[in-house]
């Protein structure tokens, strides 16, 4: 019971200070609110508002109906150009795309001679070049044979593919980003929110003052991760709420307090890593050295930036001592299709069980340097 009330006590004080720092709270604020908005709805993994220009020399019913089709809101309005301006136009950077039809286009389509059209891409966009290379690759083969379909003598196609999305019916990328983003702030805020209290206690000589009271290791390094996770999972509830969910628009199909509790566990994981980098730093200078070092390959290989499976063999068994990877799976799993505890305990062992693993690593390097201290 002496325990519990020590800790409760010196939670109390981190909370305070924490609180007590103006910076610190605009920095939380910022995290969980404009860094979640700016990241979510940010440029992507998608075209959007792309500018076209059509040098259409066949202007059939055809390649009107093509152009028709290349529109909002992937691109702009497409525009008609001529053939001495699109080499200009594509220097000035006023257009990505060039789509000319050469003449007869229509008449060799119906006649099934597969004609080609020829697209002009400005690849300084690398991304968005190809994904919308892809994108008008798909519009021209798609309205193609619709237009096919409506003729006697076209042949049948060899595969129709139906295409049904599961758990996000409309593609959005926002559902996916606005999670990966708060997976990225709970990352950042909480190991540095952790780490910079162990070497403020040390720089400001405080340590010295907890280590002469009647507490051991223990309870000091407990208080400071229950601090953090309640700081940060507060923080994190509210933008899930207002945000997330109000100002993004991003349905959670599963249980929220599920999502909390799954969440809560990840915060503890993420604090003893805090904790760790905060005892093996001996400045703010290294401190922040090692946050740079070990967050961003958390972010980057935890999925948020790319599929864990596209990534090489050895780098996904090295992430499966991430407690982000297994934070990303869960989060995902309850908010987007609904899942259960039944579906997510082996994530939730695991977050708890690399979580305690870093603790105890943390908590016997803490002790070390206490008795070296003393």
């Amino acid at each position: 019971m002496r325990q519990l009330s020590n800790i409760f006590w010196l939670a109390g004080k981190e909370l305070k200070s924490v609180l007590g720092d103006p910076v610190m709270v605009i920095l939380i604020l910022w995290s969980f609110v404009v860094a979640v908005m700016l990241e979510a709805s940010g440029a992507g993994d998608t075209v959007r508002n792309a500018a076209i220009a059509i040098l259409d020399e066949d202007n059939s019913t055809l390649t009107r109906a093509l152009t028709d089709a290349l529109g909002p809101p992937w691109f702009q309005p497409p525009v008609m150009i001529a053939p001495d301006r699109v080499r200009p136009e594509m220097d000035a950077g006023s257009i990505m795309f060039v789509l000319s039809f050469p003449p007869r286009f229509e008449a060799d389509v119906i006649a099934g001679l597969m004609p080609s059209a020829q697209l002009e891409v400005d690849a300084t966009a690398v991304n968005q070049a190809q994904l919308g290379t892809d994108y008008i690759a798909n519009i021209l083969q798609s309205e193609t044979c619709a237009f096919l379909s409506d003729s006697p003598a076209a042949p049948e196609p060899a595969l129709r593919l139906e295409l049904r999305r599961a758990s996000n019916p409309n593609g959005n990328p926002v559902w996916f980003k606005a999670m990966s983003s708060l997976l990225n702030q709970l990352s950042l805020l909480t190991i540095a929110l952790t780490g910079a209290a162990m070497l403020r206690e040390r720089e400001q000589g405080t340590i010295e003052h907890l280590m002469v009271m009647p507490l051991t290791p223990l309870e000091i390094a407990l208080s400071k991760v229950l601090a953090n996770v309640v700081v940060v999972l507060a923080a994190f509830t509210l933008s899930l709420f207002l945000v997330v969910q109000q100002l993004l628009q991003v349905p959670i199909a599963g249980s929220v307090p599920l999502l909390l509790a799954g969440t809560a566990i990840y915060l503890a994981a993420a604090a003893a890593i805090g904790m760790f980098l905060g005892t093996v730093a001996r400045s703010m200078a290294q401190f922040a050295l090692l946050v740079i070092m070990v967050v961003i390959p958390i972010i980057m290989l935890s999925g948020g930036m790319g599929a864990v499976e596209s990534q090489p063999d050895i780098v996904q068994r090295l992430t499966m001592a991430l407690p982000s990877r297994h934070f990303l799976a869960f989060a995902k799993a309850v908010a987007f299709r609904g899942a259960g505890l039944d579906a997510v305990w082996v994530q939730l062992s695991l977050m708890a069980g690399l979580g305690i693993a870093f603790f105890a690593a943390s908590l016997l390097l803490f002790r070390r340097s206490m008795s070296v201290s003393g």
